[in-house]
């Protein structure tokens, strides 16, 4: 059973920055692209960053651009979420997740983590 565990949420202020982790567990990230969604209150989830089987192709929402890096280091089978100049905006809980599809990895994903909040106050 594959399962993905997020980690390294928290609260921060504006212009502050947090690594989030994600760890998976029941089969090597080897072959899976790998992102991260969040979903605010009473909004729907989106997508924030995807990392390419090989971490040749990468993708972000243009919100995130040029402040948030995506990375993975397949031998720990764990894949990070680097965000700086964080904002209030920003406040959600953060989803990672698991696909082998690359054309659909910005709405679609196989597995899912349970997610962590990040919060950010300005």
């Amino acid at each position: 059973q594959v399962q993905l565990v997020e980690s390294g949420g928290g609260l921060v202020q504006a212009g502050g920055s947090l690594r989030l982790s994600c760890t998976v567990s029941g089969r090597t990230i080897d072959g899976f692209h790998l992102g991260w969604f969040r979903q605010a209150p009473g909004k729907e989830r989106e997508f924030v960053a995807a990392n390419s089987w090989s971490g040749r192709l990468l993708n972000f929402a243009d919100s995130v651009k040029g402040r948030f890096t995506i990375s993975r280091d397949n031998a720990k089978n764990t894949m990070y979420l680097q965000m700086n100049s964080l904002k209030p905006e920003d406040t959600a809980v953060y989803y990672c997740a698991a696909g082998r599809r690359w054309s659909v990895v910005t709405t679609e994903a196989e597995y899912w983590g349970q997610g962590t909040q990040v919060t950010v106050s300005s």
